[in-house]
């Protein structure tokens, strides 16, 4: 089966955008073609039951999961936008070796807008320390080392102008 799909790697931490951004990008690239699917980590972890937690070694399988899902489609022929924290260098480091049409775009937020933003109330929850295994904050997030794409996700960024950077890929 040969590979011929895209896969959209949108990586960040919680609140920087990823859902927001990939669901306009899926949009974006379903008025051209049915062949298109969208993902979001928090959906698939309702998809997979629920069955791995937060720890460090639960991240890491869930974001393995993620990645041969991606896979697996992609060589089905479809494009796939994928939104998921994937805080693992050597998730990443799999996917380029293992998806030829990989496209990873990276979503930088500064830690500031995150808390503004309070994503699920992670950010105040662990500031409190109600809320623990939050990425970011009490895990480390390894910042991806040379993503396809860096978007600032600030509050002057427009969305649309980022889907157009993405939808560029590869130029």
């Amino acid at each position: 089966m040969n590979e011929s799909g895209r896969v959209y790697w949108i990586t960040g931490l919680a609140g920087s955008g990823k859902t927001t951004i990939g669901k306009q990008v899926y949009t974006r690239l379903k008025a051209q073609s049915d062949a298109v699917v969208f993902l979001d980590g928090d959906m698939l972890r309702e998809a997979f039951g629920h069955d791995l937690g937060y720890s460090i070694a639960d991240r890491h399988a869930s974001a393995m999961r993620n990645a041969r899902m991606c896979r697996m489609l992609a060589m089905q022929g479809l494009d796939v936008v994928c939104a998921t924290i994937s805080m693992f260098h050597s998730c990443r480091a799999w996917n380029k070796a293992n998806i030829s049409h990989y496209y990873e775009i990276y979503l930088r937020v500064s830690k500031e807008t995150l808390i503004s933003r309070n994503q699920k109330e992670l950010y105040t929850g662990a500031l409190n320390g109600q809320v623990q295994e939050v990425v970011g904050m009490d895990m480390d997030f390894e910042e991806p080392l040379q993503p396809d794409l860096i978007v600032v996700n600030e509050a002057s960024a427009s969305l649309e102008a980022i889907v157009t950077q993405i939808l560029k890929l590869p130029e």
